[in-house]
């Protein structure tokens, strides 16, 4: 059934919270229902009005979603209460306005706030500062970052899904989202053994902003170790979510992720050794134990436990956590059966697809190159940087100038370049690839410290660089260079650069192909390009012809991606401008199905092939998240300051150089993100002078400090730490061995005394090790605690010697201290 909020008060919702709470004891929904001031949610076009325009959200996907009125979250655990649809005029959600949202003395420390959020414009995500506050009036104030509710063509994932949004007058068939944000909220003030209490959470404003925060519902999570576990009571090791995966480790195993927090007042820390995560219960089986070398207080860890997963059967599953002389520190029984096994994927069931997510090798991947290389680098224009489009688009802008859409005036550039009878395939023959060499390029890419790389197999334009078969003929082996360009770049990225991954960028919609024409939408239309000076049809060369019964995308688009899949054997299926009416689902489920039957590929797809549950990364596009983010994502930018094919009107210096370079890597690594960066070649092949130096010159500071970036994980208590006059600029990453903190752009400010101080309570401990990351052979440093920080003894010459970023490494020491008070410091130089 459908929960009707109307008939709720507020003493009715907190027993129906006391109630929940009492079946999932560590979870409590917060009563926000006296706050909400607005309808979101409708059976009808025209009936709610989420962003004021009278979009709205479907009422079907709430009942489905929650239907006894609560959601629990499969990655947090969370449960939440949803209002679900409350009639024709009953208000559903809040838009943040500054309203306080009173905590409830339960005589229990809250260990994390979350809540259930969307941004109402579309394709922008909305900002603000969330304000917490204690009982002894100290206040915190975190970012609370909402992505859109709807997007074009479906670029986001959220964590509720509907399948379409209303509009005033009708369906509009992208998806509508709501997703979780969640915030660490528990604080351990320095040598105190209790923390102060979270007594109130204060919403931003954001009411006369473009883009509004709405929030559906809010609860606390209490991390306290269940009753009947042996936690240690002051280092209190509790277990919030089991999660089995659909990952499995390199010996074949399925993965479950064991979500792990530190409620108590001292750290973990098992020096040398290390604490075991296992799985036991009805044919439970673990297979490779988890592991947990260090976790402090306020901090979470999500630990990954191997499982025999032959066969799929449901089971009670008990988590239990040893410490390193194999005594009992939890023993955790999860709460509700879980299906472990590895299960099929099915087209016709989103949540199936929704199962899949990145794999590991993804994750820890953090750095890939982006190439956008097509007829479009003959034109190679996209105008000035002040008046700068994607170069890529040239055809399109400068036949829709007429439109307004054309900034960089593409249609003058065009005419007075090429003459008024001009077509845009006539550029065929000028994309030669004279100058080209694959293994010049995948060494660029191997020299500028990436992982992967991603090559735009068909741009918009419908030129594609691989062999397309009977689809069409419109392809570089038969136009242009005459080569297949994709077979020979994979060639030489399989012999040079063997660990290098391999991904294709792939167009779903062809803009002027007309068989597109049934799945058109807006100026994508699917017909024949016009000449914008003549009015003549302009030819679309390589068309195979299409007789009746002809389907797009059955016989075009779907054949093009399996021919990416299991001929050129692509890591990353990078789709762009799926439009919500597709086949992808069907060819997905089979690519995943067979990769888990045993070929030993693990592919990985993005979040623009039309359907969201087969996004395993989002892609935010020249732009990035300013917070960590729990899903995995992407952001993808050129060198180029708004351009990723080549833009002959930028000049050398407008490029992104290295020291611009390190720092967007290292802010996105931090935000559990990876960097696809982007070049865009000349016609000939020939990489821009201006890209190639700054990838050498970033990749070499890359490679010899990749332990801090590569397969490191993002720091759940805080991200970032910066100092008001700007003097610090500070990110933070993590692996099982160490922590590391990256000063950015410029170097620390030394003190009077000569140490440099990080005002975060960084997980170190006596025993550990503080050093400068490469330089002078990672010397160990002097360091101390001061308040909830560090600080660390380091002379400038050193600091010298160093560029772009400098990072100090925590490596955890050999001693072994399972209870050390935070906030007892020591100037050791190591254990």
């Amino acid at each position: 059934m459908i929960v009707n909020m109307s008939l709720f008060n507020s003493d009715i919702l907190l027993v129906l919270a006391s109630l929940i709470l009492a079946i999932q004891a560590q979870s409590l929904p917060l009563d926000i229902h006296g706050l909400f001031n607005n309808k979101g949610i409708g059976t009808r076009p025209g009936e709610a009005s989420f962003d004021g325009n009278h979009r709205a959200y479907p009422a079907s996907a709430f009942a489905n979603t929650a239907p006894n009125g609560t959601w629990t979250s499969p990655l947090t655990g969370v449960v939440y209460t949803l209002p679900g649809y409350t009639g024709t005029r009953q208000s559903d959600n809040v838009v943040c306005g500054g309203q306080r949202i009173s905590v409830p003395d339960t005589g229990k420390t809250p260990f994390s706030l979350s809540m259930l959020i969307a941004s109402d414009n579309t394709q922008q995500t909305a900002s603000g500062n969330l304000v917490l506050t204690y009982k002894d009036g100290h206040k915190r104030t975190v970012e609370m970052r909402a992505s859109p509710a709807w997007s074009f063509l479906t670029l986001s994932h959220g964590d509720i899904v509907a399948p379409y949004t209303w509009t005033a007058y009708g369906i509009d068939r992208n998806t509508s989202h709501v997703f979780e944000y969640t915030v660490g909220v528990e604080e351990v003030p320095t040598g105190n053994e209790t923390a102060s209490p979270l007594v109130s959470v204060t919403l931003p404003d954001t009411r006369q902003a473009s883009t509004r925060i709405h929030v559906f519902s809010a609860s606390l999570w209490f991390a306290d170790a269940p009753a009947g576990s042996a936690g240690n009571a002051s280092t209190q090791l509790s277990v919030q979510n089991v999660r089995p995966t659909q990952k499995w480790t390199d010996e074949g195993h399925q993965i479950v992720e064991v979500t792990v927090n530190n409620a108590g007042t001292t750290c973990f820390s098992s020096g040398a050794k290390v604490a075991t995560v296992t799985l036991t219960g009805d044919s439970v089986l673990t297979v490779k134990t988890g592991r947990i070398r260090r976790l402090c207080p306020g901090d979470q860890k999500r630990i990954n436990v191997g499982i025999d997963g032959r066969a799929v059967r449901d089971a009670n599953v008990t988590v239990v956590i040893n410490g390193p002389d194999n005594t009992t520190l939890s023993s955790t029984t999860y709460p509700h059966s879980l299906r472990l096994g590895f299960q099929t994927y099915n087209a016709s069931d989103p949540a199936s697809l929704d199962r899949h997510e990145s794999p590991d090798w993804f994750d820890g991947a953090k750095y890939g190159i982006f190439i956008h290389w097509g007829p479009y680098a003959v034109p190679g224009y996209g105008g000035p940087p002040d008046h700068e489009t994607y170069a890529e688009w040239f055809w399109w802008y400068s036949t829709h100038h007429a439109d307004g859409v054309d900034s960089a005036d593409t249609y003058s550039y065009r005419q007075r370049t090429f003459g008024r009878q001009w077509a845009y395939d006539d550029g065929f023959a000028n994309f030669t690839a004279g100058d080209w060499d694959p293994r010049a390029w995948v060494d660029l890419f191997a020299d500028a410290g990436a992982t992967y790389f991603v090559v735009t197999s068909k741009h918009h334009d419908g030129f594609a660089l691989f062999d397309t078969k009977g689809t069409s003929d419109r392809n570089s082996l038969k136009y242009g260079p005459k080569r297949d360009v994709l077979k020979e770049l994979f060639d030489a990225a399989r012999q040079y650069h063997p660990q290098m991954k391999r991904g294709t960028y792939f167009s779903m919609p062809e803009w002027f192909n007309p068989d597109f024409g049934p799945y058109g939408f807006g100026r994508w239309a699917g017909m024949l390009a016009h000449n914008p000076f003549t009015g003549a049809v302009e030819p679309y060369t390589g068309k195979v012809s299409s007789g009746k019964g002809y389907d797009y995308v059955r016989d075009l688009q779907i054949p093009q991606m399996e021919i990416l899949a299991y001929t050129y054997e692509t890591d990353i299926l990078w789709c762009d401008c799926g439009p919500a009416t597709n086949a992808t689902a069907e060819f997905v489920a089979e690519w995943w199905n067979r990769a888990q039957n045993g070929t030993g590929r693990v592919p990985v797809v993005n979040s623009r092939c039309g359907l969201p549950q087969l996004a395993d990364f989002e892609t935010p596009e020249y732009a990035t998240y300013s917070s960590a983010q729990r899903r995995k994502w992407e952001s993808n930018r050129g060198m180029d300051p708004f351009s990723y094919g080549y833009n002959r009107a930028t000049p050398a210096d407008a490029y992104m150089d290295a020291a611009s370079l390190v720092y967007s890597l290292v802010d996105i690594v931090a935000k559990n993100g990876n960097l696809l960066l982007d070049i865009g070649p000349r016609a000939d092949g020939s990489v821009v002078e201006a890209e190639a130096t700054a990838l050498r010159e970033a990749g070499k500071w890359i490679k010899t400090h990749g332990e801090a970036l590569f397969n490191t994980t993002y720091w759940f208590v805080q991200t970032e730490w910066k100092t008001l006059d700007g003097s610090a600029d500070v990110r933070f990453t993590q692996t099982e061995e160490a922590f590391f903190v990256h000063f950015l752009k410029t170097a620390p400010k030394l003190g009077t005394d000569g140490y440099v101080v990080v005002s975060a309570p960084v997980p170190i401990q006596p025993g550990d090790r503080v050093s400068l990351l490469t330089v002078a052979g990672g010397v160990d440093l002097i360091w101390e605690t001061r308040g909830t920080g560090i600080a660390i003894q380091v002379s400038a010459s050193l600091l010298a010697k160093e560029q772009y970023a400098w990072v100090f490494k925590i490596s955890y020491g050999s001693k072994l201290s399972t209870a050390v008070k935070v906030g007892t410091g020591s100037n050791d130089r190591g254990g």
